[in-house]
């Protein structure tokens, strides 16, 4: 398995390199996570573990999840996702995923929702340069010509139009893991991560 883990991005900060570089950071409550179930492939086609992470109200249970996490006999948590394994791995259930399977200098993925910007228009959503700005202008900030008259007589598919923008799944390649705190449960990466204060985040190890 890739090492695999939940969690929470709590800010941006900057700390020094050891060579008087001023690096920008992510910091990132990360775990601890729990497996609350074990896929196999004579079961279910695949070889897999659910890591579920961060607290719940226990209004918040339904009974679907209630039994879910009871059959596994950990604690309901708020979020479940699956990390795939490779053969010859071997994990159980109840078993905790803390922050110290990684270390300082490793390169990891961070998977995140992107934030909601609403309705955009393409110079915001699509990086279009716009028209002239002067007033005699009547082309600011417009798409243009989006198709042809005659032939095919249709707006392709695709098209760059306005539209909805943001709050999509995003991946970060090859950040550096800059510090790991295991007892405070923080992994502290370089550079910036998807999402808002407080979002989810799957960090997985490249």
């Amino acid at each position: 398995m890739a090492k695999t883990i939940l969690g929470t991005k709590i800010g941006m900060s900057q700390v020094w390199s050891d060579d008087d570089r001023l690096i920008p950071v992510t910091v990132i409550e990360a775990g601890p996570c729990v497996i609350s179930q074990l896929k196999t492939a004579k079961r279910d086609g695949y070889e897999a573990i659910q890591l579920a992470y961060g607290d719940i109200k226990p209004k918040k249970v339904n009974r679907p999840m209630k039994g879910h996490f009871a059959k596994a006999k950990v604690d309901p948590k708020r979020y479940i996702a699956e990390a795939r394994l490779t053969e010859g791995e071997t994990f159980k259930i109840g078993q905790e995923i803390k922050v110290d399977i990684f270390e300082p200098g490793v390169l990891v993925d961070v998977i995140g929702t992107s934030k909601g910007k609403g309705f955009a228009g393409v110079m915001k959503r699509h990086n279009f340069h716009g028209g002239p700005g002067g007033h005699g202008s009547h082309f600011h900030r417009a798409p243009g010509s989006i198709g042809m008259c005659a032939t095919p007589s249709r707006v392709h598919k695709g098209m760059k139009l306005p539209g909805h923008m943001g709050s999509e799944t995003v991946t970060v390649k090859n950040l550096e893991v800059i510090k790991v705190d295991p007892e405070q449960n923080l992994l502290v990466v370089k550079g910036a991560v998807p999402g808002g204060k407080g979002g989810l985040l799957v960090i997985r190890a490249r």
